[in-house]
């Protein structure tokens, strides 16, 4: 699943630029508590209008080598390596008992809407209406909508996946952002490294393409929260776009993968 395409890279330039300038908003925006003006006000607002960017259809992770003892293994506890906490946080992650999380029925916590884009799996992207865009991910078996426009939260209890807004930029890229809210406290890690009720997602999807054709969604994030952060937990990962759902297979959430 590593890509050593040099036409790839030489298709992302651009994008890696526009994700270097994101990432650096996004602390700007944790350190100084503000939130950053974002791309695509006005598509927001007129969510009927055309999608500057397909993203529907299957896609699969693509794992790179720096990542690969993050994401293709379960990390021991203690590696926290990349992640400002603070002392709450680390207090907890060191007391992480994946056999206790299962006996509780929370091994859904590395699988909720701030950590579960870094789970290696499929996503099954649809558009079922001007308004919303769902992504399925097999890993979990998890959900995700992402709504446009002026769409109001319903309230109740924080889900896994938490309350998703999204809006299009139409200023370069035609990429999309996404800010999630309202999440059931989870993992950012799948080694016990938390995320609390106040903490907000926001995420950027481009698209580029190979020389060959291939599509892959570049998707920058940031998890701000001040609850068990002690800055912006930035990263990006990497999506392959598939022909059809050949290797599609949902899974149900586990404290031990």
């Amino acid at each position: 699943m590593r890509t050593n395409s040099n036409a790839f890279i030489m298709e992302k330039r651009n994008v890696f630029q526009k994700q270097s300038t994101r990432l650096f908003m996004a602390a700007l925006a944790g350190l100084l508590a503000i939130q950053t003006p974002g791309f695509g006000q006005g598509t927001a607002m007129a969510a009927k209008a055309a999608t500057p960017v397909d993203l529907t259809g299957y896609w699969v992770s693509v794992v790179t080598t720096l990542d690969w003892r993050f994401r293709m293994v379960l990390p021991p506890r203690g590696d926290y390596f990349g992640v400002r906490m603070t002392p709450a946080a680390t207090k907890i992650a060191d007391a992480w008992d994946p056999a206790k999380d299962e006996a509780a029925g929370e091994q859904c916590k590395s699988f909720g809407a701030a950590g579960i884009m870094r789970v290696p799996g499929r996503l099954h992207i649809t558009k079922p209406d001007d308004k919303t865009l769902r992504i399925d991910i097999d890993a979990g078996t998890q959900t995700r909508i992402f709504h446009f426009g002026d769409w109001k939260a319903p309230g109740g209890e924080p889900t896994w996946q938490g309350d998703s807004v999204a809006s299009w930029d139409t200023s370069g890229s035609g990429g999309l952002k996404v800010v999630t809210t309202h999440m059931r406290p989870g993992y950012l890690r799948r080694n016990g490294v938390p995320y609390s009720a106040n903490a907000v997602l926001t995420e950027y999807y481009d698209v580029v393409k190979e020389k060959s054709g291939v599509q892959r969604i570049v998707l920058t994030s940031s998890v701000d929260d001040p609850t068990y952060l002690a800055g912006p937990f930035a990263g990006s990962v990497h999506f392959k776009k598939q022909a059809d759902g050949a290797g599609w297979d949902p899974s149900a959430c586990s404290a031990k993968w």
